[in-house]
């Protein structure tokens, strides 16, 4: 065989290893979200929440996505989402909700990235470094209304509210945001307190647009919607409202390929542990996916696969590579058959009940090993 040969030879098994488990990533869908939540929040506008790599999707890839559906506001986690995030939209506004801090400021200025500050110190930090630069710099204003996490608690808002001609001097208040901590509740209480002491604060603060709702929030009605909805989770498809019809087209397939077919006696264990026992003559499919590969070792025994849009549950642990299924029910299957973890079938809000988790830690928690395959249509 010629090294040129060889080398073909090479690269198509490698395609072939790497085809044996996929996270098809709908970006049709993804702009259906977004303009699904246009409607719902209007006129309000919506930023896109990209934030560890698009909730594990692909940062690069859903921002192009959203920018051409027509979103200009981009929310990340850390500043150095932000630097990655800047060539791929680069008239985008992007706001960075850690703020800043000593290290940060010269990479939030260098690529014009806006810090959503969250306590007196940061909003002290950016005004100095406007002040040096003799300049005014854009600022947003994390307020705390009962998330207690980042954010303004009721004291530093009061004094920034007595002091905000000298605190904010050199800035420009172009946002104040808070986050709504039961939205995934539409019944909670919680909703109707926080929305108030959102209110509260705006009344306290100079004028600028105001930001409160999350996916949760937008579909929780207008009145939480202010100027700027912030979706995250409804764009890749998630329903932040557990027991809720979703209203968001599916954008993120799991799937994994069987690698063996085999048949067990009665009484035969399988898998680690021998946590799974055959009360009959069992059909077993193993598959190419475990949990290094973000396959929560927590659905061992209760979650479910998919094969052309038929389910079987899960026989035993998941291990670091593979998973199996009893496919006994299933008739006519062959090896390289492709099994669906989350998607059409199985919803990401029943794999994350499975694995006694929250839909966004599905998604984010897909590896690097499963190769993203990105397809235009919803």
């Amino acid at each position: 065989m010629s090294t040129v040969g060889a080398i073909e030879n090479v690269a198509a098994l490698v395609n072939a290893k790497r085809d044996l488990a996929r996270l098809t990533v709908r970006l049709g869908a993804v702009a259906s979200n977004y303009r699904l939540c246009r409607r719902l929040a209007g006129p309000a506008a919506v930023a896109g929440v990209v934030k560890a790599e698009s909730y594990g999707l692909g940062m690069a890839p859903i921002a192009r996505t959203l920018s051409d559906a027509g979103c200009d506001t981009f929310f990340v986690a850390r500043v150095e989402e932000g630097v990655a995030l800047r060539p791929i939209v680069p008239e985008a506004r992007i706001f960075v909700l850690d703020g800043a801090r000593g290290e940060s400021v010269a990479a939030l200025l260098a690529h014009r990235l806006t810090p959503v500050l969250n306590s007196l110190d940061e909003i002290a930090l950016w005004q100095s470094a406007a002040k040096d630069a003799h300049s005014g710099f854009d600022a947003a204003i994390h307020v705390d209304t009962g998330m207690s996490r980042l954010g303004l608690p009721p004291t530093e808002l009061s004094r920034l509210a007595a002091e905000a001609n000298t605190r904010l001097a050199h800035l420009r208040l172009v946002l104040v945001m808070s986050h709504l901590a039961g939205a995934d509740d539409a019944a909670t209480a919680m909703n109707a307190r926080q929305l108030a002491r959102f209110r509260e604060a705006l009344a306290m603060l100079p004028p600028a647009p105001a930001s409160f709702a999350s996916t949760g929030g937008v579909l929780l009605g207008k009145d939480y919607a202010f100027d700027l909805v912030r979706p995250g989770i409804g764009l890749y498809g998630g329903n932040p409202q557990a027991g809720t019809k979703n209203p968001f087209a599916v954008a993120a397939v799991l799937t994994g390929r069987i690698l063996q077919l085999r048949r067990v006696d009665k009484g035969e264990s399988v898998g680690y542990g021998a946590s799974f026992v055959a009360a009959r003559n069992t059909a077993l499919a193993t598959v190419a996916l475990g949990y290094a590969d973000g396959l929560m070792r927590a659905i061992g025994n209760r979650g479910e696969g998919a094969i052309a849009g038929q389910r079987a549950p899960v026989a035993g642990r998941v291990s670091m590579d593979l998973v199996t299924l009893d496919v006994t029910d299933l008739p006519d299957l062959r090896a390289g058959a492709e099994v669906e973890f989350f998607g059409d079938t199985i919803s990401l809000e029943e794999i994350a009940a499975a694995a006694g988790t929250a839909n966004y830690e599905i998604l984010t928690g897909i590896g690097p090993r499963v190769p993203r395959h990105y397809v235009e249509a919803a």
